[in-house]
């Protein structure tokens, strides 16, 4: 609620409108009944018709003129100055909550579901719209509303009055008894629908393989089943609504009974009068509608803090990789020089991943990992941009280390090419510049020769502006690797990590990507993971992993007549 609060008073002006103009709007309605018994009274109590009547039934119904109109232009303001305020909270929320998202650290990403993740940030802030714009203000002018009106029936009959109060007390036991309920089955239902949008995520980004398994019919039963836990969930929520509602205006219909038996008593007796009489009834509907409306102002209250709860668990995720306090600046330009010491890291304070790991990486040289598949290859080359922390040891650049530098200054300093590479939907000039959105055309056409992208993309339908579809979707796997090259190209960064850059692609292909990576390694301190050995004989350092640990380390010739591990995978890659 602090966080709404804070998020609300951007739009102070905008509220106060708001808030303004539906108190005109409860003087127009407490004005109006006040008419109508002025010209009861007046018509009972005059004996002949006068010039002096007539005028004053003239003023009477110029004033419910102006007030007609007043209130129109009220009705307006009230209504657009309040999405005024609650949309723009419900965006300044949506930022606030993706940049809190873009803080945290892959480990929490690892068994979130990206469909569960977009509900957070699309459907629960869009429930606080309906606080902003609708309960918050509706409470606070319903409260003055029913404080007026009972003030003027008081002045009427205070007795009556009293009398009219008595459905009150059931209202307050039912709005306590209905949040206990309610806000519960919003939760749910907020789930349900976040888990729907998690398996149609699934659905959509998987079609192909889909498609390929024959899978059509499974896939359709489990988006049949996310869309009937939702049904059901939102039917829950609703007949809950649809319970509360009518009992609300049950018990104020007690207090309409409870008035029309003692009121018509006193009419009777003639301690009321029948203009006080009918004036009393028009208020007494005015009287009850201010506690039917905090009635639905409630459920959208519970509604909105089902979506605060569900937001609320996001913000209180806390990074694992924290900023230092007092960052050390790195020099400019950075050597690019990387010592690995005492190294140990585990995923969850599960099982060891890497133990002990020592390994020196000089300046612009090129040292190559390898090793069996899941020894933490890519664990390792992950921790260098801090993606995830050591959980003992350090990693130093140029002799700092690195959880003393700004993480936006360290990754500023790394460039990866990833064996999956992600492209973005749009097109190819886009997501080359990915790498340095100021570059210029000049710049982007030589990443693009260097990379061996240019070619291809020439030939293209819009050449550099042609849409490549969701993840790169209308290119081949070769292509969206070379593009990722020019991308690295363009942010020039003194360190590379290539993470199998030329696996799954054909032979002529992987000719083409690697002369782009030799290219983009020169004078670049690189680390490469290859499990094809013959692209890194001439590495200045290969790496050897077995288990959790470093078993080797040397030049290929070096290793080769070590006879150990690298020999044995080099043999039998000779062979295939």
């Amino acid at each position: 609620m602090k966080l709404l609060l804070r998020f609300s008073k951007r739009y102070f002006w905008p509220l106060t409108a708001t808030v303004f103009s539906m108190l005109a709007l409860v003087g127009a309605q407490l004005l109006i009944p006040w008419l109508i018994r002025t010209l009861i009274e007046l018509v009972t109590t005059e004996s002949q018709l006068t010039q002096e009547t007539l005028n004053t039934v003239s003023r009477l119904a110029l004033i419910a003129l102006i007030t007609f109109v007043a209130r129109a232009v009220m009705q307006f303001t009230r209504s657009y100055m309040a999405h005024i305020a609650g949309w723009g909270v419900v965006s300044d929320a949506r930022k606030f909550v993706y940049e809190h998202m873009q803080k945290l650290s892959l480990r929490f990403y690892e068994d979130k579901q990206t469909g569960q993740l977009m509900s957070r940030i699309v459907n629960d802030t869009d429930l606080f719209e309906r606080m902003i714009s609708h309960a918050f203000p509706d409470v606070i002018v319903n409260v003055i509303t029913f404080a007026a009106i009972t003030t003027v029936l008081a002045s009427l009959n205070w007795r009556l009055t009293l009398y009219s109060m008595a459905p009150i007390p059931l209202v307050v036991l039912a709005l306590i008894g209905f949040s206990k309920v309610v806000r519960p089955a919003f939760r749910k239902r907020q789930q349900d629908v976040g888990e729907l949008n998690a398996v149609l995520n699934d659905s959509i980004s998987g079609i192909r393989e889909i498609k390929a398994f024959n899978r059509e019919s499974e896939q359709l039963e489990r988006v049949e089943m996310g869309i009937e836990r939702y049904r059901v969930s939102m039917l829950t929520a609703l007949k809950l609504m649809a319970i509360f509602q009518p009992f609300i205006d049950f018990s104020t219909s007690i207090g309409q009974l409870v008035v029309i038996f003692f009121g018509g008593q006193m009419a009777l007796q003639g301690t009321l009068s029948i203009a006080d009489l009918v004036a009393f009834f028009l208020y007494l509907e005015m009287f009850y509608q201010p506690i039917r409306a905090l009635g639905m102002s409630w459920e959208q209250v519970q509604e909105a803090l089902a979506g605060f709860d569900r937001v609320e668990e996001l913000l209180t995720e806390s990074p694992d990789v924290k900023e230092p306090e007092r960052p050390t600046p790195l020099s400019e330009p950075i050597n690019g020089e990387l010592t690995f010491e005492h190294v140990t890291f585990s995923y969850n304070d599960q099982e060891i991943v890497l133990k002990d790991i020592n390994l020196e990486i000089p300046a612009s040289h090129v040292v190559a990992l390898v090793g069996p598949t899941g020894v933490g290859k890519s664990t390792l080359v992950s921790l260098i941009p801090r993606f995830y922390d050591v959980k003992s040891g350090s990693i130093k650049l140029d002799g700092v280390d690195i959880r003393e530098v700004d993480v936006e200054d360290l990754r500023k300093n790394i460039s990866i090419v990833l064996q999956d590479v992600f492209l973005f939907h749009g097109t190819v000039r886009e997501n080359i510049l990915f790498g340095n959105p100021q570059a210029t055309d000049e710049e982007i056409l030589e990443a693009a020769k260097i990379s061996n992208a240019y070619e291809f993309i020439k030939e293209l339908p819009d050449g550099f502006n042609t849409i490549i579809g969701e993840r790169g979707v209308k290119l081949s796997g070769g292509q969206r690797q070379r593009i990722s090259i020019a991308r690295a190209i363009l942010k020039n960064s003194p360190i590379l990590i290539l993470d199998e850059a030329t696996s799954s692609v054909d032979t002529e292909t992987e000719l083409l990507i690697q002369q782009a990576l030799d290219r983009l390694m020169q004078g670049r301190t690189t680390i490469i993971i290859a499990h094809r050995l013959s692209t890194i004989r001439n590495a200045d350092k290969i790496v050897v992993l077995k288990g959790d640990s470093i078993v080797e380390q040397g030049k290929h010739q070096d290793l080769i007549e070590q006879d150990g591990l690298y020999k044995r995978f080099y043999t039998v890659q000779e062979k295939l």
